[in-house]
């Protein structure tokens, strides 16, 4: 065991301010305001909280295929508000986004010259299939110097900004930057940025697999800042010099028919301020008029401000107005499918009321962290029979499986309807020889109603179907709808878990062979007819799409369990004793949910061990503790905190208990002697 001795001091830890909210010592997620703090800046282990752990998740087809594409720019109240704080925070109603399967790329924007997203953002992003940019931007006076200390000289000026700016995305894992450059240039200067960005696209791509360079249509090649709102000959050797551009707001459609012969049309990004601020098309909950007009053309979309319908309007009707929103727009969205296994979804958004954990409220108050987001569904509405059979799903934000919220699934059957089918995920998976899939729901005061799980292939002439365990629908069957195991597979399932009440679980085992998994849905039908509609109310707690086929590998414990940056803080009311710390561990990320951090702690070595207690989740291999109150040593003896990490896996509910003994802190008061 690791035992870490230390006498209580009171001084400040060594931690840095960019890293560690003031007073609390959280960490932050941040931004650098000018080139001193771009060239001086070099990562350190305090850097270590930043690093995204989601890789990009593959998704078909790919941001680099000629298909127009939905961008969102994330630009509400200055930025780096509750998102900023890496572990999350107790916010009441925070921003979400989480129409992710809509988009293709996210730009987190502020007026910060070097705007680094938030590493939930990039977190989220990157679980859906979507590329993260930070900002570069320049404004006013202050711009206009700093762009002719890096334009106006030699070559290795803009090239030591560009270095640092990749740099920057490969380290903190980021995909490449929107380049906005809003103030007057000189000749000399204005002449150097397509270098710049040459340079820049160049050296990402190198680095960054699919990285991404934008430019914004502000200056010209002039050196005027003189937005044009379209691409012309004005602004084109910058685009020409990048991976595209991001045009202004307002445009008209004679813009766009200028543009309309244009050979990388998808990478010109129509620029669509939801706000409607000036003279544009559409905007508020009128947008689709924007990007009915753009779709036309054939041309990508940049989704400007869409924080609008949280700043403008009540918050605790935010989720309603949310779905509204991208509701009117789905029309002009186009969709990309999940490309990989396992998919593992509890439905939450990062963010509740409550924290729940197998269908339980462990922690009763409001928190948000947009790491602990899962997969999101398609959010969608069905409607048959002339109307009168229908089926829709919404988040439900006051029960849970995981989280902070489920999944909403409500409708109504009419006398003559058999089901009806409402697609979760889209997917595009080459299906492994064993599927095993569950679901974890609850279905209120509707006992002639069913729900199953529904799978969808490719054309049945290229799959076969083998020796399915519990699966109705023959070979030439597209939709195959799946009945539940007799017996729950024993890594999916334990009997504590089965003992919460109200929640049912179903498992399903499917063999294929050469198919590719085309969608999952859930499918509502009738288990009795009697003449009459039915409705019905359910909701989904969870859902498992996992490769059957692999060998089951079972969780492994966290190794290598340290701690750093102890700060002892005593209240001088109550004389509370506090500590905050920094834990590291080594474990393999890979299908990993999150980790479960505990603490327990006895004031001398004789005592009987204290209950454990839950001090929080981990979404990477580190964790601050944070103003944990610590008994006061014993006279005789120190006093002894012990520490441990507990991996929860996507793959298996099968949850390691926690392991104490890896690491513990002895701590006595400045006045006694160290043990």
């Amino acid at each position: 065991m690791k035992v870490y001795k230390e006498v209580i001091r009171y001084e400040s830890a060594p931690l840095s301010a960019r890293h560690h909210e003031k007073g609390t010592t959280e960490p932050v997620s941040f931004f650098f305001t000018n080139m001193e703090e771009l060239h001086s800046w070099n990562p350190t282990s305090q850097d270590m909280f930043n690093i995204a752990v989601t890789p990009l998740a593959k998704r078909y087809p790919p941001i680099a295929s000629q298909r127009a594409k939905t961008l969102v720019c994330h630009d509400m109240m200055g930025g780096y508000l509750e998102d900023r704080f890496i572990q999350g925070t107790d916010s009441k109603d925070p921003y979400v986004f989480y129409h992710w399967q809509y988009i293709d790329i996210f730009v987190y924007f502020s007026h910060q010259m070097f705007t680094l997203p938030p590493v939930c953002w990039t977190n989220a992003a990157h679980k859906h299939g979507v590329s993260v940019l930070g900002t570069f931007i320049t404004e006013w006076e202050d711009g206009a110097k700093a762009c002719e200390s890096f334009l106006a000289g030699d070559e290795s000026a803009y090239k030591a900004v560009a270095d640092q700016m990749v740099a920057l995305a490969r380290f903190y894992r980021f995909d490449g930057w929107l380049v906005n450059i809003e103030n007057v240039l000189s000749p000399v200067a204005v002449s150097r940025v397509p270098l710049f960005l040459s340079y820049l696209t160049e050296k990402l791509h190198a680095q960054v697999p699919g990285g991404l360079v934008l430019w914004y249509d502000s200056v010209i090649h002039t050196g005027e800042l003189k937005w044009q709102n379209e691409l012309n000959d004005e602004n084109r050797q910058f685009f020409s010099s990048c991976d595209g551009m991001f045009t202004n707001y307002n445009w008209k459609e004679d813009h766009l028919q200028r543009m309309a012969a244009e050979p990388r049309k998808t990478d010109v990004y129509i620029g669509v301020d939801i706000f409607a601020r000036g003279d544009v098309v559409g905007g508020k909950f009128e947008t689709f008029k924007s990007l009915e007009m753009i779709r036309q053309y054939g041309f990508s979309a940049a989704l400007f401000a869409p924080g609008w319908i949280y700043e403008c309007f009540n918050r605790e009707q935010f989720l309603e107005n949310q779905h509204r929103f991208w509701s009117l727009l789905e029309k002009h969205l186009y969709s990309h499918s999940l490309s990989t296994l396992p998919i593992c979804s509890s439905f939450c958004l990062g963010r509740g009321k409550k924290r729940f954990s197998y269908g339980q409220a462990e922690d009763v108050g409001p928190w948000f962290n947009l790491s602990a987001q899962e997969l999101q569904p398609i959010f969608s509405e069905v409607t048959i029979d002339e109307g009168v059979s229908n089926v829709k799903s919404r988040i439900c934000p006051q029960d849970a499986w995981h989280g902070g919220n489920c999944l909403l699934i409500e409708g109504a059957l009419s006398a003559d309807t058999k089901g009806v089918s409402l697609k979760l995920f889209s997917l595009n998976i080459p299906a492994p020889e064993k599927l095993m899939l569950s679901v974890v729901y609850k279905l209120e005061d509707a006992p002639n109603v069913l729900l199953s799980l529904e799978l969808s292939t490719q054309d049945a002439p290229l799959c076969g179907i083998e020796s399915v365990t519990e699966i109705t629908g023959g070979a030439a069957s597209q939709i195959h709808t799946l009945e539940p195991l007799s017996t729950p597979p024993t890594f999916l399932t334990t009997p504590e878990q089965d003992k919460i009440s109200g929640w049912l679980k179903r498992f399903y085992e499917v063999q294929l062979s050469g198919c590719l998994l085309t969608s999952l849905a859930v499918h509502i039908s009738r288990t009795k007819h009697n003449g009459e509609d039915e409705s019905f109310v359910c909701r989904i707690g969870e859902i498992r799409l996992l490769d059957a086929s692999l060998p089951l590998q079972r969780p492994l414990q966290p190794s290598d369990l340290t701690l750093t940056h102890i700060h002892w803080r005593r209240d001088q009311q109550t004389n509370q004793l506090f500590v905050s710390l920094t834990l590291h561990w080594s474990h393999s990320m890979d299908n990993i949910r999150h980790f479960r951090i505990y603490s327990r702690g006895v004031t001398c070595h004789r005592a009987p061990d204290a209950q454990p207690h839950l001090l929080g989740l981990a979404h990477a291999c580190i964790y601050r503790v944070v103003d944990l109150a610590v008994p006061n040593p014993c006279p005789s003896a120190p006093g002894r905190i012990e520490f441990t990490v507990q991996p929860v896996n996507k793959d298996t509910v099968e949850v390691l208990p926690p392991v104490w003994g890896h690491l513990a802190l002895e701590f006595v008061e400045q006045t006694h002697t160290e043990v």
